[in-house]
Formats: structure tokens, C-alpha cells, sequence
């Protein structure tokens, strides 16, 4: 058997025909294996389309989609525009991201009322905001989108907000836990996550230390469960815990981050909840695994079975990396939590 963390440090590169040749022949499924699967998937499919009270979101997609530039676009906006902190940024994101866009193809095709108006919106804001014409036009045009701003941005924000409600529950932990608690009461958990960019100083690390020591303070509260997978968890990212987190640092990170990380996972621990470490840049993948062993190491937190990584299932290290997970946990004889995303 090969050793996974040679894959690892080797095989960001490996040629992709004997690698998935490899992982095709080790899944052993049987055809009754992948009839049952396949029938399970259209099942889940039927029930989605079922549903005759879509959110706006689904409305919104249907008719835009993902592939498209407009559809990528609004996905920008609708994340993007949450954390921009000034009138300056958003109306320049908002130029970028819709005044490119052909919105006019899209009128009138949405069996909603609400996304057509949206539509008519983004294709008039997308008119005001083009600069093409020469002369008393284009001098026109401009005196109508200096005017419009305001407008602009306060309409847009306004529906990139109502979007944004998909993807973000609350604009603080306890806003967010409040709206989750309906969907939890129907059994369904979360494992919370903040919005947040990569740590840039120390101060800004130290800021999101804090941040995430409130949220699993708050989060503590409703972990009512015995069973750890049956409360709420917390998403962290180390990036934003460390200001320098990149390979050249590695003594720096190892020496300053595993610390704070340490303490985090130790009050998730107390708190009976799950805590996960997220996937970071592909670059960052070796860095990020001798942290967590670093912290999973940590002989007060043996017997919690809540410390969780989040694995890049499309990686091509992503099965070495799985099995250097299992020697791991193997290894301290713990527990983890592994969640493949794509």
C-alpha cells in the first residue's frame, strides 16, 4: 500500500485517466448497488420538482440558471453585495456585474410575476449604467446614472438581500440560530460557518478568534444532545485565524495558530457540538493537515468524537487524503468527522 501522505505532497498534478481508472475499479459497485442508487437520486429529484411553493431563489434559478453570465452574475451580486462595507464598492460591483449582462433576453419568460419586474429592473439599471454612446447621449446617460446611484443601489442591494437569504441564515450567530430552530425542529441540524475573508493582520485574526469563541458560546446553549451529531456544530476557517497562513510560515503557523485552534476545539468539545475544519486552497492542503493533527493530538479533547474536516471530495488527493484521516484517527484512536463537498 502506498503511503497517502506521499500521495498528498505529490499528487496535485497526477495525470486524471490512471487516477480515476484507479477509484472507478476500487468503488466495487455492484448493479444492484447502482440501480438502487440511481433510483434513490431520480426519486429526490421528483420530490424537488413537486414542490408548488419554490422560494425565490428556485424561481430565480430556473429561469437564469447557473451556466449562464447573467446567472453567474446575480450569484456574484447576491453574495458579494452582503459584505461590502461602502457605497463606492457596491455601485462599482454593481456596474461589473450587471451592466455586461443581456438581461432583455430573459424578459417575460419566468412564470413569475417577481422575477419578471426583477428582470425589467436589471435590464433598465443595466441600460443606465452602459457608457457606449458618444455626445449629448452618452453625456445624458451619465447624468442619469450619477442621479440613479442611490436608487441603483438601494433597489439592488434590497433584492440581492432577499437572495442572499438563501445562502445566509443571520446577520449575527444568535439572528441565525433563531431562523434555523424551525427546520431543527423537524430534525434537520446545522453546522454554522461565518462569512469572512482570509485574516490580513493580527488584529483581524485575533477579531475572528473572538467571533468564533462568542459563536460557540451561543451555539452551547442549544447542544442539548448526548449524541454530538444530533446538536449544532461551527464551521472554522484557519486562514482567518492566522495572518500568514501559507507554506513559507509553516514554523510561524504551527507555533501561533495551533494554539488558538487548540482552544477552540476544546470549547466545542465542553459544549458537546461538532467543530470542522474547512477546506482551504488546494496550495494549503499539506499546511492544513499537520494543524489538525497538531490539534486532534490534544489529550484533553480524547473522547469527544465532534472534530470534523471538510475533505475536497473533486481534489485528486482527496482518497489520499482520506486515508491518511483514517491512519490518523487510527492512530490517536479518535473519532472524525469527515464532509466531502464539491
Amino acid at each position: 500500500m502506498t503511503d497517502p501522505w506521499h500521495e498528498i505532497e505529490t499528487g496535485t498534478l497526477q495525470p486524471e485517466a490512471p487516477l480515476l481508472s484507479r477509484l472507478i475499479a476500487g468503488a466495487d459497485l455492484t448493479a444492484e448497488a447502482r440501480a438502487r442508487i440511481a433510483a434513490e437520486g431520480a426519486a429526490l429529484v421528483r420530490q424537488i420538482r413537486a414542490d408548488v411553493r419554490p422560494g425565490l431563489m428556485e424561481v430565480f434559478l430556473a429561469e437564469y440558471g447557473l451556466s449562464t453570465e447573467e446567472g453567474i452574475a446575480l450569484m456574484c451580486l447576491a453574495e458579494a453585495l452582503l459584505r461590502v462595507p461602502d457605497a463606492e464598492t457596491m455601485d462599482a460591483l454593481i456596474e461589473d456585474k450587471i451592466a455586461p449582462s443581456d438581461w432583455g433576453r430573459h424578459l417575460g419568460r419566468s412564470a413569475s410575476s417577481l422575477v419578471n419586474a426583477s428582470t425589467w429592473a436589471l435590464m433598465l439599471t443595466g441600460k443606465v449604467l452602459e457608457e457606449k454612446e458618444p455626445g449629448i447621449v452618452g453625456h445624458l446617460r451619465g447624468a442619469m446614472k450619477r442621479l440613479g446611484e442611490p436608487v441603483i443601489r438601494r433597489a439592488v442591494r434590497q433584492a440581492m438581500k432577499e437572495m442572499g437569504r438563501q445562502f445566509v441564515l443571520g446577520e449575527t450567530i444568535n439572528a441565525a440560530m433563531e431562523r434555523a430552530s424551525a427546520m431543527e425542529a423537524q430534525g434537520y441540524t446545522y453546522s454554522y460557518d461565518m462569512l469572512g475573508e482570509a485574516a490580513r493582520t493580527a488584529e483581524d485574526a485575533e477579531r475572528y478568534a473572538q467571533a468564533y469563541a462568542k459563536a460557540i458560546a451561543a451555539i452551547a446553549g442549544a447542544a442539548r444532545s448526548d449524541d454530538i451529531r444530533a446538536n449544532p456544530g461551527i464551521s472554522v476557517k484557519l486562514s482567518a485565524l492566522h495572518p500568514r497562513y501559507e507554506v513559507a510560515q509553516e514554523a510561524r503557523v504551527m507555533a501561533e495558530l495551533v494554539p488558538v485552534v487548540r482552544d477552540l476545539a476544546r470549547a466545542a468539545a465542553r459544549a458537546r457540538m461538532g467543530f470542522n475544519i474547512d477546506a482551504e486552497e488546494a496550495d494549503r492542503l499539506t499546511l492544513s493537515l499537520k494543524v489538525i493533527a497538531a490539534v486532534l493530538a490534544d489529550p484533553e479533547i480524547k473522547g469527544w468524537d465532534g472534530f470534523g474536516i471538510v475533505v475536497q471530495g473533486y481534489g485528486r488527493r482527496a482518497g489520499a487524503v482520506i486515508d491518511w484521516l483514517h491512519g490518523l484517527s487510527q492512530r490517536l484512536d479518535r473519532r472524525i468527522m469527515v464532509r466531502l463537498v464539491k
